[in-house]
C-alpha cells in the first residue's frame, strides 16, 4: 500500500512539475490575451474553459497515445519538434511586429469587438495548439508517458497520478488566463506592453531553440544510419 501512495505522489507531482515551466502560463497569459483580442469577461472565461479543456486532451494524448501514433505515421519526434518550433517561432515573430496587440491589451474591459463563435472555434488553433501546448511540452508529455508501465498496479497508480497531474496543470492554464485581464490591468498599458514584447521575444527564442534541437536531432539521426551502412 505504502509503495502505491509513493507511486501516486511521485506521478501527481511529476507531471505539473515538468509541464508547467515549459508551457509557462503567467508568463504567456498578456499574449494570450493579446491573441484573444478584446472580449466581454464572459466571452472571456468560455475561451479560457475551453483552451484549459484541450489543453489537457492534448498532453494526456500525447502522454498516453503519442509515441504510437508517431511510429503509425513514421513521424519521429525531431521531425515534430522542427515543425512546431516553426510554428511557435512565427507566431512570437507576428506578436513582436502586429501594432494592433497593444491596441488589443489597451482594450481590456472594454465591449466585445470580436464574434463569440469565431473565437471559439479558435480555441484549439492556434490558442491551443501551438501557443499554449506546443512541441515542447508535446515532447514531455510522450517522454513522461514513454516511463509509464501498467503491467503492474504501481505502475498503474503512476500513470493515474500523471492523468490528475495533467489535470491540474490544464487547471492552471485555465485560472492564468481567466484572470489575465486583472493581471494587465494592474501592470497598465506601459508595463503590460513591456511584458508582451519580452515574453514574444523568449517565446521567439523558445521556438528557435525547438527548431534547433529538432535539427541537431536528426542530423544525429542521419549521421547514425550513415555509420551502420558504412558497416
Amino acid at each position: 500500500m505504502g509503495e502505491l501512495i509513493t507511486a501516486f505522489a511521485k506521478g501527481l507531482l511529476l507531471a505539473p512539475l515538468t509541464l508547467l515551466p515549459i508551457i509557462n502560463p503567467i508568463g504567456v497569459a498578456p499574449m494570450y490575451l493579446a491573441l484573444l483580442g478584446p472580449v466581454d469577461e464572459t466571452t472571456g472565461k468560455r475561451v479560457a474553459k475551453r483552451v484549459g479543456i484541450n489543453a489537457a486532451l492534448v498532453l494526456l494524448g500525447a502522454m498516453f497515445i503519442g509515441a504510437q501514433l508517431l511510429r503509425m505515421f513514421g513521424i519521429s519526434l525531431p521531425i515534430v519538434r522542427v515543425a512546431g518550433g516553426l510554428i511557435v517561432a512565427a507566431t512570437a515573430w507576428k506578436l513582436l511586429g502586429d501594432p494592433q496587440v497593444d491596441r488589443a491589451t489597451e482594450s481590456v474591459g472594454h465591449h466585445s469587438v470580436r464574434d463569440p463563435a469565431v473565437l471559439m472555434e479558435h480555441s484549439f488553433y492556434p490558442l491551443t495548439f501551438p501557443f499554449t501546448v506546443g512541441p515542447g511540452s508535446i515532447a514531455a508529455s510522450i517522454t513522461l508517458g514513454a516511463t509509464l508501465s501498467f503491467s503492474k498496479p504501481v505502475g498503474i497508480a503512476n500513470g493515474a497520478a500523471m492523468a490528475v497531474g495533467v489535470g491540474l496543470t490544464a487547471y492552471t492554464i485555465y485560472l492564468c488566463y481567466r484572470f489575465a485581464p486583472r493581471l494587465v490591468r494592474v501592470l497598465g498599458s506601459v508595463g503590460t506592453t513591456v511584458l508582451l514584447r519580452f515574453s514574444a521575444f523568449i517565446l521567439l527564442c523558445v521556438g528557435v531553440q525547438i527548431v534547433w534541437d529538432g535539427l541537431a536531432d536528426l542530423v544525429l539521426e542521419v549521421s547514425r544510419e550513415v555509420r551502420q551502412q558504412a558497416r
